[in-house]
């Protein structure tokens, strides 16, 4: 029998490879801003064109490279940033295993145009599918400028999984932005078809963050700062008020190096613990500086998970560590013993002395004695009345004493709950439920899934009919957006229009809201927009759903309303009538139900009652 094990070629293991490092465009945005920052840049560019799946391109000014490093940075494992296994223990670099750039050039075209300072030219390498097509000397600046063309080109397997342009872009936009948060010290500009999404300055770590996600962050960030002979933590976390449904603005880093990392955002939930909703994930910024001998960074190809040797001692850590943050903010208790700089009020005079308090006392006064005065003296005041009025106590509900209490109605009549109002049909729990009586026994209604489910059909037909009446406001109301949900904006722009939204695009990550759909009260233009791409966000992992269904669950979400608001009889009466207009009142958009009712013979076996006992009455 002849022998089946072969050696793979060359070319099928680099894209087997790249299979595991280059799984996205933004795969190919990471390894190479983390190559321009590992060769020393002081300012890096990137730019994109449809998503990525056309062309990326990243330049730098870093230390560039010789002819020969040129050719050879394309081979597989061959890298600068190791030379034995105990390096592997000592790693001070982001990239380090020698695979990115085999694996970028096995599924594009790549070319490579690097100078080092002291060359008087340059050198281009022109690659695709892993083969060398050409290496010429070249006129070129100082730095290293790598065009990435035509992703996937040879693999259209891989390439028709990719997602719409803008779903990449926003996968390259949350790299980009996590090699720019580890190097605040490194300019970085991100453009994608030609329009500037980002062009950063060098600054410190709060500025990059404010550069990179808006200044309404900048007031709602407190830092956190502390040192320990395990591990060093600094950074930022955000107050509870900029927290979020969806996740995207949790960043932990290690040596300046990006890592995700569960168990650590675990301690970072439990800090959080009590001061927000269930569902909503707090902002935080966080770095962590440790040995790197006590770290394992070699586990995975895209190195973004990270083992710890002392992960439960961190844990503990970074909870305190939080936590005393949060305490800055009065949200949690705590002690300031520092009165060092404390002003005294009113402010000490020299001249002024001081003598000894006098204090005057009763010796004779005896509290017990006094008390049992007043209570005798207050009982012979008002000993007739309480005789006089003994037979209060027994009034029945007519006002005549004496009576038998009136007996219950008979537990097959329909009788209505009254609220504050007489007359009221329902009644409003915990500002959560309406309550109403049936023949059955008592109807239950969630009212925020109630509402939703209603808003959610008439959504659904202004979209199908392309005809959402808008409201307009006072004015204008000029929205700043992150990148990514300013794209995400621009996606659903034509939807929300047709749902009664007057939104226009004003460019440089900005859009104009002058009006909402009518059946909104008293909008925040701003927070609704945000919310409902909070809620478009995270109803993205049902696959199931197309987009346009997602926006409008989203819009119905947003706008619903919200449990702890008080409903008056009015509201409470429209929201039951519409509920029960719609197709399927039983269940909101997302499968939640909407009614329960609680029967009579639940109730009665609360109270002990049973069917013997009301087959007597």
């Amino acid at each position: 029998m002849a022998d089946i094990i072969k050696l793979l070629p060359e070319s099928v293991a680099n894209q087997i490879a790249a299979g595991e490092v280059i799984q996205r465009p933004a795969s190919v945005v990471k390894e190479l801003m983390e190559n321009s920052v590992d060769a020393g840049s002081t300012s890096i560019a990137v730019l994109a064109k449809d998503g990525g799946k056309t062309l990326i391109q990243v330049a730098d000014n870093g230390c560039g490279m010789s002819d020969t490093d040129a050719r050879m940075c394309f081979e597989r494992h061959a890298t600068s940033k190791i030379k034995e296994a105990g390096d592997l223990f000592a790693i001070h670099t982001l990239g380090f295993r020698g695979e990115a750039m085999a694996s970028i050039a096995a599924v594009s075209q790549v070319v490579l145009r690097t100078r080092r300072k002291e060359d008087e030219i340059g050198t281009q390498v022109t690659i695709a599918g892993s083969v060398v097509e050409s290496q010429v000397p070249i006129t070129c600046d100082t730095g290293t400028n790598f065009l990435v063309k035509n992703l996937y080109f040879n693999t259209p397997a891989r390439r028709k999984f990719l997602k719409t342009n803008n779903a990449e872009l926003k996968h390259i936009i949350h790299e980009f932005q996590r090699v720019a948060l580890a190097n605040p010290q490194v300019e970085f500009s991100l453009l994608h078809n030609e329009s500037e999404i980002y062009n950063l300055p060098a600054a410190n770590v709060k500025q990059r963050i404010v550069h990179l996600f808006g200044k309404s962050v900048n007031a709602n960030l407190t830092t956190v700062d502390t040192n320990t002979s395990i591990v060093k933590i600094g950074g930022y976390i955000g107050k509870p008020e900029l927290a979020k449904k969806t996740s995207g603005e949790q960043f932990f880093f290690i040596n300046n190096r990006f890592m995700k990392h569960p168990y650590f955002h675990r301690a970072v939930m439990n800090a959080y613990e009590k001061l927000l909703p269930a569902d909503y994930f707090p902002s935080y910024f966080i770095f962590l500086e440790t040995d790197p001998a006590s770290i394992d960074i070699n586990i995975h190809p895209t190195k973004t998970e990270i083992k710890f040797e002392e992960e439960p001692a961190i844990f503990q850590i970074i909870v305190a560590a939080v936590r005393e943050a949060l305490g800055k903010f009065n949200l949690m208790p705590s002690i300031d013993f520092n009165t060092e700089q404390a002003i005294e009020i009113p402010p000490l005079q020299p001249d002024r002395s001081f003598g000894i308090p006098q204090i005057s006392y009763n010796s004779g006064y005896n509290p017990f004695e006094m008390e049992r005065k007043g209570f005798e003296n207050y009982a012979a005041k008002n000993e007739g009345d309480m005789l006089r009025n003994w037979e209060k106590l027994y009034t029945d509900q007519s006002g005549m004493p004496g009576q038998k209490p009136v007996s219950a109605p008979d537990s097959q009549q329909q009788f209505s709950i009254r609220g504050e109002h007489s007359g009221s049909r329902f009644l409003q729990l915990k500002n959560r439920y309406i309550l109403t009586a049936v023949k059955s026994g008592l109807m239950v209604i969630d009212q925020h899934n109630a509402h939703e489910r209603i808003l959610y059909e008439k959504y659904l037909q202004s979209l199908a009919h392309n005809r959402g009446i808008a409201q307009q406001t006072l004015f204008p109301e000029t929205i700043e957006l992150e990148p990514s949900d300013y794209l995400m904006t621009l996606e659903l722009i034509d939807d929300l229009q047709a749902l009664g939204f007057d939104i226009r695009d004003f460019g440089s990550n900005t859009v104009v809201m002058n009006g909402c759909p009518a059946d909104i009260h008293n909008p925040d233009p701003k927070g609704l927009l945000e919310s409902i791409l909070d809620e478009y966000k995270n109803k993205q992992a049902d696959i199931k759903v197309n987009a346009r269904e997602r926006l409008i669950h989203s819009l119905a979400a947003a706008s619903a309303v919200h449990y702890g608001k008080a409903l008056s009889d009015a509201e409470m009466q429209d929201i039951v009538d519409r509920l029960f207009a719609c197709e399927n009142p039983n269940y909101s958009p997302g499968g939640n139900p909407v009614i329960s009712i609680l029967s009579l013979e639940e109730i009665d076996k609360k109270f002990g009652r049973g069917k013997a006992e009301d087959s007597n009455r």
